[in-house]
């Protein structure tokens, strides 16, 4: 039997289908019009996959404006490959650009995308699409792999394998496994970190308190799905939005570890000079931090880089839009901050001599834990302080007066796209990409005016910082409190994790990632599967790339971010995406040259 050249791709959400879009767009200068078989594994629909499928609530919302999400690459993103322009879903859908769209809005765009993708292949390719999962993938190192599905006996052979995953599954740590035990022990409710859309909620009582712990983006989903989702609604009076209950809802008691909701979308353009980006923490910076020799350290060698590139952009901007905050000329502002070592006592002589006042001033530490050190005298004291902190939040968020905010925001973006290029960065914790989630990737200010609503109709009560939740065996409940007032207990008979799993190969739920790992597959200190971040090849435990198989996703070193991106702003997925299809085309062209040499 003959058998054309095939590459498996598993995962056919947004990553998937962009890495289908590179490779439509590569296939003529690099691959011709020779045969090849293209599957694609999914349980969900290819396009809009798992999160983004139409078949979930239209009440759930994008975190992003209509006019901020493109699947397509612009002359901004560095590519060896074609530029292949296409619509925003804004443009696509005929929508308002600002406006929030709702998941399976975006679904429908992506499925489009994904359709688009499909037609600019050539006659040549052949695309097969398989809606169950992948468990297992073997075969040697110089030979063909196998693919294993959980509906059929017979695996997939290709040549070459990428894993385009998305978010996934994840099984109980030690104290989820406590949690659960315990709550199963007591009669109790303990929903553990999952996708808020997946989740039965039908099991939370109206009226009674629920514990949550998480205070992102799933909490958002949370609230919306137990309030609205349950009938309730939003009435305008005045000014200020307030909720009329349904009666069905639960009462929502919201703790985390910095006690505050993310950052709320920032609700106006940057006008006017942009900051130069990158400066600090580019190309060049990054290239001497591969030449390093060892381990590299996020504290000690990145964390520096990083903080100076965000300040550039936040005094950048300040003393090019709001120069009457200032007491120093920009040209020996810019030349003595260039000068000065990052962190260190120098520059922060210099900036408090050129920004009086300390409001002006980009502290990371107080942005990233806002309530360190506060304490309220009871629970009503933090209830009106967090109020007050999320409408404080709400306004700067939407005042040009603080545009220093949105070149910040813009300087985020730069460094996640330079951070890709150093793989495993050290950063055991994964601080950075909480503190950009926190900082860059919050929810729309709508939501936040619903939080403020929610919290003066009392569906949901704030638990405060440094949130702990503890299980009483005497009293047989779930007991939470926090920093924010001490000695003030909180209990219910029900815990929600208001988080996404995380990603890591210890705990995933894909068995076919595990098995990877047992085969030999390397993972970093914080889970991650480790990829070569120059192609996504999978980094096998003594350094070396696998020829074969490929990965791209949060669940790798080369996380991005996100699947799709703003116009013009680089697109480090789209990047990471034209590498690993060049990469694996290139693959495929010389095993078919060395097939017919060898005939």
């Amino acid at each position: 039997m003959t058998r054309n050249p095939s590459v498996v791709i598993v995962g056919a959400g947004p990553r998937g289908t962009g890495l289908l879009e590179r490779l439509a767009a590569n296939l003529p200068e690099l691959y011709g019009d020779r045969p090849l078989d293209v599957h694609l594994v999914d349980p969900h629909p290819a396009g809009a996959g798992r999160v983004w499928r139409s078949e979930q609530s239209p009440l759930l919302w994008m975190n992003s404006q209509a006019e901020d999400v493109t699947m397509f690459t612009d002359e901004t993103v560095d590519i060896d490959g074609p530029v292949r322009p296409g619509p925003t879903l804004a443009e696509w859908a005929g929508l308002d650009g600002r406006t929030f769209p709702s998941r399976p809005q975006q679904g429908a765009y992506l499925r489009w995308v994904y359709e688009q993708a499909r037609a600019a292949l050539p006659a040549s390719v052949t695309v097969h699409e398989h809606r169950t999962r992948a468990v297992r993938v073997g075969g040697p190192r110089d030979g063909h792999q196998r693919v294993w599905l959980e509906d059929r006996a017979v695996p997939l052979l290709a040549d070459l394998v990428v894993l385009t995953l998305g978010h996934l599954d994840a099984e109980p740590d030690d104290e989820q496994r406590r949690s659960a035990d315990f709550a199963e022990r007591h009669g109790l409710l303990h929903l553990p970190p999952d996708f808020t859309a997946d989740t039965d909620l039908s099991a939370l009582p109206a009226g009674e308190p629920v514990l949550v712990r998480g205070f992102g983006l799933a909490f958002v989903d949370l609230m919306v799905l137990l309030t609205e989702g349950r009938g309730g609604r939003y009435e305008e009076r005045g000014e200020r939005l307030e909720y009329a209950p349904s009666g069905r809802e639960p009462v929502l008691y919201v703790g985390s570890r910095r006690g505050v909701p993310y950052h709320s979308k920032i609700g106006y353009a940057l006008e006017g000079e942009r900051p130069p980006l990158p400066r600090f923490f580019g190309p060049a910076q990054v290239d001497e931090l591969l030449r390093r020799p060892g381990r590299l350290d996020f504290r000690r060698d990145i964390r520096p880089l990083v903080d100076k590139e965000l300040g550039w952009a936040h005094y950048h901007r300040l003393f090019a839009a709001h120069p009457e905050r200032t007491t120093a000329a920009w040209t020996d502002f810019e030349e003595k901050y260039a000068a000065a070592a990052p962190g260190g006592a120098e520059l922060d002589a210099l900036v408090a001599s050129a920004v009086p006042d300390p409001a002006d001033r980009l502290d990371l530490d107080a942005l990233d834990h806002p309530l360190d050190g506060v304490r309220f005298a009871s629970p009503e004291a933090l209830q009106d302080g967090l109020r007050r902190h999320i409408a404080d939040d709400l306004a700067r968020r939407h005042d040009p007066e603080h545009s220093p905010d949105l070149a910040v925001f813009t300087a985020l973006l730069s460094v996640y796209g330079q951070l890709v290029r150093l793989g495993d960065t050290g950063d055991p914790r994964d601080w950075w990409h909480g503190f950009f989630s926190f900082l860059a990737s919050g929810p729309p200010g709508p939501r936040l005016h619903q939080l403020l609503a929610l919290s003066r109709a009392g569906m949901v009560r704030f638990l405060g910082a440094g949130t702990t939740v503890v299980a009483d065996e005497e009293r047989g409940v779930f007991r939470a409190h926090s920093t924010s007032v001490p000695g003030q207990w909180t209990e219910a008979r029900a815990l929600v994790e208001a988080r996404l799993p995380d990603p890591t190969l210890e705990h995933t739920g894909s068995p076919l990632l595990r098995a990877l790992h047992e085969d030999g597959a390397r993972a970093t200190a914080a889970g991650l599967l480790a990829v070569d971040p120059a192609d996504g090849r999978i980094l096998e435990r003594g350094g070396r790339p696998h020829p074969r198989r490929f990965a791209l996703g949060p669940h790798t070193t080369a996380r991005a971010g996100g699947a799709f991106t703003r116009p013009r702003t680089g697109g480090a997925a789209f990047r990471q995406n034209d590498a690993t299809a060049r990469a694996a085309l290139t693959l495929l062209r010389d095993l078919s040259l060395h097939a017919r040499l060898s005939v």
